[in-house]
């Protein structure tokens, strides 16, 4: 299914996962795991930046306007500004995969 190689983990192998190490049902690792998405979301599309130490960073990034060109006809258009969720890894959590 996935390129050789490829290994991927759904949400609930993710759930699975949470419930087994905290110990806990899946209904209530993926409630829990679900607010904290949901919560995260909100925060950032509020303008916020969310940092879990360790884990890493959610924040809201400006994208400046630009020119693109449409593929179809090659011809310039103009992309608007706009504002984009980003992602930056904590330290801890660069280490661990590097290993």
């Amino acid at each position: 299914m996935y390129p050789e190689g490829e290994n991927r983990m759904n949400k609930g192998e993710l759930v699975d996962a949470v419930a087994s190490k905290a110990e806990v049902t899946k209904k209530e690792a993926d409630a829990v795991l679900s607010a904290a998405i949901d919560s995260i979301m909100e925060a950032v599309a509020a303008g916020e930046k969310v940092t879990l130490v360790g884990f890493g960073s959610f924040e809201p990034r400006q994208r400046a306007a630009r020119d693109g060109r449409n593929p179809q006809t090659g011809q310039t258009i103009q992309i608007p500004a706009t504002t984009v969720p980003a992602f930056s890894a904590g330290k801890q959590f660069k280490e661990m995969v590097a290993e």
